[in-house]
């Protein structure tokens, strides 16, 4: 590991100069005292200045949401540093996303603050269900914030935070045609009256898709239906509520190995969705700033259900209530913050389906976690910013678990700043993997939780208009969760905690910025080197986990009413697991590397009309993301957006 070590961290000294002298780009915080300051919702139990994060953060604004016209969050989160996205398939097919090397469920995902990631489908977020419609921004926070967090939060955050009106009368109208018999269309409207604001949405996006399996030439579809509502009331200077809620529901045509031979063949299945996220939240604060109170109540709901040939197979379904209450004190002329957190969280889990393998797969499961959390932060001088956090977690399934964190931000200048991080995290084991039966697969009740100790040091170097960051991050888990594990006894699978440790280390390089009045650059490339134990001393690769991927983004505004929006994704060879016909043992696979090129052409034909063209994967490219899955190749589509 060693000499990997030694890799990544020349990739990162002669990658770092190769940007300073080639590639000028931005960082996330400006010196620039006439601009505004970017805040960050969720790298804190309060929003905080981006220039006072120690951790990595990518920030997506609404103008990119904008100018991309993407069809999925997934497709924008390509872009950003340390994530690796596995697609099994098509639009709408299963997705994933893994942060620096991490698993899938490593990754916590909030939508207006309301934790959605599903307990039925192992902690994840299915991301195949997530359309990009009505979001406002994305905020990415790369490394450990369990401390703030909990269990779901080893590896990162991603905050997405939908639209709220900001004008006395919005009405907005969608519409989108392209391949694949791909069709998108809606509205919304809004309405912000003195202190009082409210908005509705409504998007509808449903698309033939193309094969997924390598023969035959049966198309797997995908409809998603979404309704967003958001509303806020500023009650006095001190006191404002706010509600969100959002909706998706939906299906996806899918394919499966029916024949056992380790290959997807054309099969008539189909699963459906619905996904809901619900917050009450009300914010106070004390008329001379000192103290701050917040308190939220929010719920997720998930139904999932797979049907073959119109049979209703296998479905599960999950509900989490969370009850959280944060109060922070400012002192030192608001340089010193302390904030406490107390939350209560209830998770049900629910699974039906017919026998399998001699087991009853019917069950109703819960778990419930008391939670206490405590956050520092201190801005020491105008250079130097110090942090310090920590949790405990009491499950009702596991032992008490004790999280921290540590964060130091010192500003060398005007234009360059250092940032650090230490800490530690948790992942206790889900509900599939202790309980989960799936044709053979059988859970193990016996699991522990895995354990993280992770740091991370940065630099963010700006120059003028243009920023450079580098990142150098490791990771060390025990206990990881291996969910493949052959057992002889039922010829299935289960799940087992692996000895030894699994590591997780390498590199980002981030590129951001004006390279003149009319063309900005933003660059990424991410080395991981993500490898866990062999059982026999020794370390192999993790799967579905490239050691090198990069993207370049290049946004010209060709004319005033003009931009044209050039995207190139690259995704290195990975490994994944192919399984023959038993008795053969499983195989690593290797997948090869694949570039993609995308372009967005965006026309403001007034200032209430504007028409967009998306072609995807301009290259036509061939490439699997998930052994045996095909992807979708070259792809165009024509909108518009009209506001009245």
């Amino acid at each position: 590991m060693k000499n990997s070590y030694s890799i990544a961290t020349a990739s990162a000294a002669s990658l770092l100069s190769i940007s300073l002298s080639v590639l000028p780009i931005t960082a996330q915080a400006q010196s620039d005292p006439s601009q505004i300051e970017e805040v960050l919702v969720s790298a804190s139990l309060l929003p905080i200045a981006a220039s006072r994060v120690a951790n990595a953060v990518t920030v997506i604004d609404s103008e990119q949401l904008k100018n991309r016209a993407a069809l999925s969050v997934s497709d924008l989160l390509r872009d950003v540093p340390g994530l690796a996205v596995s697609r099994s398939g098509v639009q709408g097919s299963a997705t994933q996303i893994r942060v620096r090397g991490a698993e899938a469920n490593h990754l916590l995902v909030l939508i207006d603050g309301v934790e959605a990631n599903d307990p039925s489908q192992s902690d994840e977020l299915n991301w195949g269900t997530l359309n990009a419609a009505d979001i406002e921004r994305i905020e990415v926070i790369r490394g450990p914030q369990s401390s703030l967090r909990g269990s779901d939060a080893m590896a990162g955050v991603v905050n997405i935070i939908t639209r709220r009106a900001d004008q006395p009368l919005s009405i907005g109208l969608f519409a989108e045609t392209g391949s694949f018999a791909t069709h998108k269309s809606g509205f919304s409207i809004g309405s912000k009256q003195g202190d009082f604001d409210a908005r509705l949405g409504l998007s509808h996006l449903e698309t033939d898709g193309a094969n997924i399996s390598r023969t035959g030439s049966e198309k797997d579809g995908y409809q998603n239906t979404s309704v967003n509502l958001t509303a806020g009331w500023a009650v006095s200077d001190e006191l404002q509520l706010s509600f969100a809620a959002r909706q998706s529901d939906g299906m996806n045509e899918f394919d499966a190995d029916n024949d056992f031979d380790g290959f997807v063949e054309d099969q008539d299945k189909v699963s459906e969705f619905r996904n809901t996220t619900m917050r009450v939240q009300g914010n106070y604060m004390s008329a001379d700033g000192r103290f701050q109170h917040k308190l939220v109540i929010a719920q997720s709901s998930n139904d999932n259900e797979a049907f073959d040939t119109d049979v209703l197979g296998n479905s599960t379904a999950s509900t989490k209530d969370q009850y959280q209450y944060i109060g922070s004190i400012f002192w030192g002329e608001s340089t010193q913050r302390l904030s406490v957190l107390a939350e209560r969280e209830e998770e049900d889990f629910q699974q039906r389906g017919p026998l399998s393998w001699g087991l009853d797969p019917n069950q109703d499961r819960q778990r419930n976690t008391d939670s206490l959390a405590i956050e520092y932060r201190t801005q020491v001088s105008d250079s130097l910013t110090l942090a310090a956090s920590g949790r405990y977690d009491d499950n009702s399934e596991f032992e008490s678990a004790n999280t921290f964190k540590f964060e130091a931000v010192y500003q060398l200048s005007d234009s360059a700043r250092l940032r650090g991080a230490y800490g530690t995290a948790i992942k206790n084991p889900t509900f599939s993997e202790r309980f989960g039966f799936y044709t053979n697969f059988i859970g193990n009740p016996n699991l522990e939780p895995e354990e993280s100790t992770s740091w991370e040091l940065g630099i963010d170097q700006q120059l003028g208009n243009l920023t450079l960051s580098a990142t150098l991050f490791d990771a060390d888990l025990e206990n990881e969760i291996d969910g493949f594990v052959y057992d002889p006894a039922t010829f299935g699978y289960t799940s087992d905690n692996k000895e030894g440790q699994s590591q997780r280390q390498g590199v980002e390089l981030t590129a951001m910025g004006g390279l003149s009045d009319n063309l900005s650059v933003s660059a990424a490339y991410t080395y991981t080197d993500s490898v866990e134990s062999d059982g026999a001393g020794g370390y192999i690769d993790e799967v579905r986990r490239a050691r090198h991927t990069g993207s370049l983004n290049l946004a010209w505004q060709a004319m005033d009413n003009l931009q044209i929006n050039t995207n190139a994704q690259y995704n290195g060879s990975q490994t994944d697991v192919f399984f023959p016909p038993w008795p053969t043992p499983s195989q690593t696979v290797t997948l090869a590397d694949y570039t993609l090129l995308n372009i967005n052409a965006n026309y403001s034909a007034s200032e209430k009309l504007d028409l967009y063209l998306r072609l995807d994967n301009l290259l036509d490219e061939d490439y699997e993301e998930v052994f045996g899955y095909q992807t979708l190749g070259f792809g165009a589509s024509l909108g518009l957006r009209l506001s009245l």
